[in-house]
């Protein structure tokens, strides 16, 4: 049994968006139980990464924060595969923003911010809540197999108002990101915390080496664009604002201070600026391991030495911030 992004989003499509709200809660977290009780579905990679995350907690602690994290993450899909149905005034009460006045006064001034991401929370619902209420986002996702799941991603992340730039090899995803960067005023959320080509960059992430996407340091770096490190947390809603949102759940967007890579003689490299986020991005992960939906292979002890020189001697796919 393997619990992954295609027989996920089949599910949704086969009707589960269509669920009450309720019910559909209840069917994700019986799935997720099932996976966790059958360490199925990356649960056991899952689990070493929470280790790694949080060294000093126990096994059995351990089991009960993968069952917290594997439930979080298909409350995720749940969430976003019912999106669309959901009304402005819902959005808006499912999200509480913290720390988004730079962002704001960057776009107000023209210019687009970049947003280095980890897979936490729920970034579907920060991304349609950020095209209403803050800006246009602009973003890039993994290319898919198969293709008519992917085009399914894409139909549904262009209709909550996002434009999203496929990541493929040689599809010039970086030039494109530029573009949007330079010509607009836009959100350029990138998801960076796992990296997909042979240009990754190797940082410390809570004390374990891991390799992570290069494309928010890069983008930044290329523009001069802020980048801010950007954390998504899941919260228990109560009383007027549970009702205004229809949900028990909703989420809080923490836009954390820009990093910037300049040292005392005024040089700026990628991989100082990725440390830097992966630095900030890393203390909220250790704060809430059980929003980290990290179920593949992310630090280099975990990590197959063949695969990592296969990749290499393919060479670069590109440096943008990889989407799943």
């Amino acid at each position: 049994m393997r619990l992954d992004v295609v027989r996920v989003f089949s599910l949704a499509r086969a009707g589960v968006e269509h669920l009450p709200e309720p019910l559909a809660r209840g069917l994700f977290t019986v799935v997720a139980d099932l996976a966790w009780a059958l360490r199925a579905g990356g649960t056991a990679q899952l689990e070493r990464n929470l280790l790694r995350v949080r060294p000093e907690l126990d096994r059995r602690a351990i089991r009960r924060l993968s069952r917290e994290g594997l439930r979080a993450y298909l409350r995720y899909y749940c969430e976003a595969f019912q999106l669309p149905r959901l009304d402005e005034g819902r959005l808006r009460a499912r999200v509480r923003v913290v720390g988004d006045a730079p962002v704001r006064e960057a776009l107000t001034e023209g210019r687009s911010v970049v947003c280095a991401l980890g897979h936490l929370g729920n970034w579907d619902l920060a991304g349609a809540w950020a095209t209403k209420s803050l800006g246009p986002v602009v973003t890039v996702a993994e290319h898919l197999q198969p293709e008519e799941i992917f085009q399914g991603f894409l139909d549904f992340r262009t209709g909550l108002g996002m434009t999203i730039i496929p990541f493929e090899k040689g599809g010039g995803v970086f030039r494109q990101l530029i573009r949007h960067a330079r010509t607009s005023a836009s959100v350029i959320p990138l998801l960076a915390d796992r990296d997909l080509t042979a240009t990754g960059v190797e940082v410390d992430l809570l004390g374990e080496r891991a390799r992570v996407a290069p494309g928010p340091a890069a983008l930044a770096l290329a523009t001069g664009l802020p980048l801010h490190p950007t954390m998504i947390r899941h919260e228990r809603l109560s009383g007027a604002r549970r009702r205004a949102a229809g949900s028990r759940w909703g989420i809080v967007i923490e836009f954390l201070p820009r990093v910037d890579a300049t040292d005392d003689d005024g040089a700026a490299d990628i991989a100082t600026l990725t440390q830097r986020w992966v630095d900030a991005l890393g203390a909220k992960i250790h704060e809430h391991p059980a929003q980290w939906h990290m179920l593949q292979r992310v630090f280099l002890a975990d990590l197959d030495p063949a695969r990592l020189a296969r990749a290499a001697s393919s060479g670069p796919d590109g440096r943008a911030g990889e989407e799943s």
